[in-house]
């Protein structure tokens, strides 16, 4: 398998030249839908608009002071569903490139050891971050700047969350993963790792601590009952999860089914053309004019030659061989795969935690324990647990002010 191609970035990023003329497009709106749109709340209407004026320090400390993934961000956010679907410039000709303008902005701010996140004065409080993904290293970033010790408690062997195990090398790669998790170390964020929270765990960090962030994100694959125990079977999060952890170092057959149509999906099948798969079928549940996956990665995926048939629900399952069933007319169809990987959608292992109705969105104990990431409300993208990281922070300090 070339797993140098899985490596690769698909786009090339901005050069100072062709920065400076996509931030020259911007209109300087007053009060900019783009920053309106944006769920992280980074500004991009003012870091843009530094960048034009090549100001790009200032342009720095925008993203970074709201952004604490803001180099992440703008590498895997779907921009076309939030900022730039907001650009008044789509009623010209086409929306701002804000996305890769912030990877630029980002890649500067590296370039130059620029460290812009900054911690206040400790206020004595403590709080307990359970899970280091996007939402609960944002959560622990925020924290630090209001005054608070934050400390993170991390299952896994390495810091990141679904950055880290789930997001293909070419889209987010560990060496970016690693440096924004070292800038947030940096500020003063204790990461534990290796550390399952369990009921008994999470009593000891209740007691040990003024507040409990549980940022667990969805780590765990559906399986519809139709495929448990087809040894043929996968999900997609433990192949994305084995994927990335392998640098794409790994064999793979030359057929090969996926089932589901969201971003996850389309990280699937681009990941398998990209090491080489002649033959990758995705069936999608929705039809096109449904589909949830962002436009882009859809695109992308189509350009490398996935096979995508919209539409469809899976009937019977034989081994390698699945039957399906169109939605709306007289359609059916049979696909025999060496390899089937059902993108469906996940869920959160709480690991014996019976302390939450989750249900509610919200802890048992008078406010002491707060949801963010996956397990909170909101979409389950990395920009919505930067928001809910963010917006958890600032609720455990009105909380703990009284406020």
């Amino acid at each position: 398998m070339d797993n140098c191609k899985y490596s690769q970035p698909f786009e090339e990023p901005l050069s100072l030249k062709t920065v400076d003329e996509e931030a020259n497009r911007c209109l300087l709106c007053l009060d900019a839908p783009c920053s309106q749109d944006c769920p992280a709340g980074t500004d991009p209407a003012k870091f843009i608009r530094s960048v034009r004026f090549l100001n790009f320090m200032g342009a720095a400390e925008t993203v970074r002071e709201n952004n604490p993934l803001g180099a992440i961000c703008a590498r895997v956010c779907p921009t076309e569903r939030y900022c730039q679907k907001g650009c008044s410039r789509s009623g010209i000709d086409r929306p701002i490139e804000i996305g890769k303008i912030q990877q630029f902005v980002t890649d500067y701010e590296n370039a130059h050891g620029m460290k812009i996140l900054k911690k206040s004065k400790a206020n004595g409080k403590k709080v307990a971050i359970v899970g280091a993904g996007p939402a609960g290293l944002t959560a622990g970033a925020t924290l630090v700047k209001l005054g608070y010790k934050a400390e993170i408690y991390e299952a896994s062997e390495k810091a990141g969350g679904y950055l880290r195990y789930g997001i293909p090398e070419y889209r987010l790669s560990d060496e970016i993963v690693d440096s924004e998790i070292k800038r947030i170390e940096d500020v003063g964020v204790k990461i534990h790792l290796g550390v399952k929270v369990d009921q008994k765990k999470l009593d000891e960090l209740k007691a040990n601590y003024d507040a409990v962030v549980l940022a667990l994100g969805s780590n765990k694959g559906k399986i519809l009952p139709m495929f448990e125990k087809n040894a043929k079977v996968v999900t997609a999060v433990d192949f994305l999860a084995e994927i990335k952890a392998k640098k794409g170092a790994v064999k793979l057959p030359d057929q090969v089914l996926v089932i589901g149509g969201g971003d996850v999906a389309m990280d699937t099948v681009t990941t398998l053309k990209l090491l080489g798969v002649k033959q990758v079928s995705d069936v999608v549940y929705e039809t096109f004019e449904e589909f949830k996956a962002s436009k882009k990665e859809l695109q992308g995926a189509q350009k490398l030659g996935v096979s995508i048939l919209d539409g469809y629900i899976p009937e019977k399952v034989e081994g390698g061989i699945v039957s399906f069933k169109h939605r709306y007319k007289e359609s059916r169809l049979s696909i025999a795969a060496d390899l089937i990987i059902l993108a469906v959608g996940q869920f959160t292992d709480l690991n014996g935690i019976t302390d939450l109705t989750i249900e509610k969105g919200e802890g048992k104990d008078n406010g002491k324990i707060f949801l963010a990431g996956d397990i909170a409300h909101g979409e389950k993208t990395v920009v919505y647990a930067v928001r809910t990281g963010k917006e958890v922070a600032y609720k455990i300090d009105n909380f703990l002010e009284g406020k």
